[in-house]
């Protein structure tokens, strides 16, 4: 009995110095601001008008840099990266890209690609939000061949019933190359969309 009123004793002793430790622990956690940190000076505003003319210079320097660049031909190999029935395709001039499943076009056709994401060259790269606008860049193609994919199996079995049944199938593909990709008219920095015409695929 002895042994337990000892250790009841201690636990007595020791529960104030542990209230103290965590309310002294708790102290550097405050998020309240120090009190000489409240008498600071507020700080000064921003003149957000000549920071915005500012970022409108810079941006038509870099609109007319890149029309110099196309009118002398000097942007070198255009790519884009195009939307075509529901996937993404970065393409270059020459290019021949697979599209999966059923699409209209037959073959010969010379189809013009409008959902144009992103396009860009050596030294410069257009961003769409979330695509170019319209008559920017205009990316030409073909229907060069449509086919039949592989033969895809599907096997299904059920253990200890008997059973078994396995399915061919073969999903229909369109290759297409891609003839050209061009600036179709100066970039300009003002963001102005021309009236848009009709928009096929």
């Amino acid at each position: 009995m002895s042994f337990l009123a000892q250790s009841v004793r201690q636990m007595l002793r020791h529960v104030p110095t542990r209230s103290l430790l965590t309310a002294g622990a708790m102290r550097p956690l405050s998020i309240s601001p120090v009190i000489g940190q409240q008498n600071k000076p507020a700080t000064e505003s921003v003149d957000i008008s000549a920071i915005a003319k500012d970022q409108q210079k810079e941006c038509l320097s870099i609109c007319e840099r890149i029309n110099r660049q196309v009118q002398k031909s000097e942007q070198g190999r255009l790519f884009a990266v195009v939307h075509l029935c529901g996937k993404q395709f970065k393409v270059t001039p020459g290019d021949i890209i697979v599209v999966e499943g059923y699409w209209p076009p037959t073959i010969g056709d010379e189809i013009s690609l409008d959902k144009v994401l992103l396009a860009g060259a050596r030294d410069f790269t257009l961003v769409g939000r979330p695509i170019l606008e319209p008559g920017l860049i205009s990316v030409k193609a073909t229907v060069v061949e449509k086919t039949l994919s592989h033969t895809k199996t599907h096997f299904r079995k059920k253990r200890r019933k008997q059973y078994m049944r396995i399915n061919f199938q073969r999903s229909p593909h369109t290759m297409v190359r891609i003839n050209s990709i061009e600036l179709a008219r100066p970039v300009d920095g003002n963001g102005e969309e021309e009236p848009s015409s009709r928009r096929l695929f």
